[in-house]
């Protein structure tokens, strides 16, 4: 798989106008190997990654914040399962953003993302985020128009800030098509066990795919920033999709340059008997 300012085609520069009809769903531009091929470049991605994150989390230095965002059926959780799967769970925490409670909405937009941002060693994985109270509330028309575009702003300082302590920040979204959405959606009503997954707001927000659309563009466009990015992850092969983002995620442990802590003490006087 390509490297380097390839896997950039992907990232969405502060400025960049956002069409998503123009980027395509079904890319598998940067492998040609295809499916059954790719998998051994994967495995190699995830034991790089897997050694990445013990080096992250024994240095205890660096914090690392990933934002996956998707339309209904875009993969976040398979995504997750499968690029993470062989990292050490204690430096990992993912955090899934359901619609705000009670007592969240009493507060300011932002009160119930902080608590849950990485720390010194970690990384988190916020599936559905807070741009979550952008999106939702601007294509369901939860609050007026003046509530999501202040937004914005508040975002992109908040994560502003997040970077400024320390924290690097990476965003994705998951794009898929129409149509594969459809066949998803139709493979989880077909499968009595996949039943759990369904739900009658993804049909309503389905019917709002266009809205959806131009809310994701706006909001891309507005918040991806040298400090926060956006990537905009082909979605529709998932082993393309996996590929991309392992891809991406090594690519930034690595830029971290970072090293195992030093004892302050001489292995060679310890003796064990």
């Amino acid at each position: 798989m390509k490297i380097g300012e390839s896997i950039k085609r992907y990232r969405v520069k502060p400025g960049d106008k956002v069409d998503l009809a123009a980027w395509d769903a079904g890319d598998c531009s940067l492998f040609s190997g295809g499916k059954i091929e790719s998998q051994t470049v994967f495995d190699e991605l995830r034991d790089e990654l897997q050694a990445l994150q013990k080096v992250l989390y024994a240095q205890n230095k660096h914090r690392v914040l990933i934002v996956l965002q998707a339309m209904d059926t875009g993969g976040k959780d398979g995504c997750v399962k499968h690029v993470f799967s062989r990292v050490d769970p204690q430096g990992v925490n993912v955090k899934a953003f359901k619609k705000p409670s009670e007592e969240e909405l009493a507060h300011d937009f932002l009160w119930r993302v902080h608590p849950h941002v990485p720390g010194n060693g970690q990384i988190v994985i916020f599936n559905r985020s807070h741009y979550e109270d952008i999106l939702a509330v601007r294509v369901k028309k939860l609050f007026g128009d003046e509530v999501w575009k202040r937004r914005y702003r508040h975002v992109t300082d908040f994560e502003r800030m997040l970077a400024e302590e320390g924290t690097t920040i990476i965003k994705m979204f998951l794009q898929i098509s129409k149509d594969e959405q459809k066949r998803r959606l139709e493979s989880r009503l077909a499968n009595p066990a996949k039943h759990w997954k369904l739900n009658p707001d993804d049909m309503s927000d389905r019917a709002r795919w266009s809205e959806f659309q131009k809310a994701y563009e706006d909001l891309i466009e507005k918040t991806s920033t040298d400090q926060a990015p956006w990537y905009i992850i082909p979605g529709d092969r998932k082993w393309y999709r996996n590929l991309v983002v392992a891809r991406i995620m090594v690519d930034t442990l690595r830029g971290l340059r970072m090293d195992y802590p030093k004892p302050d003490w001489d292995p060679a006087s310890v003796k064990i008997v």
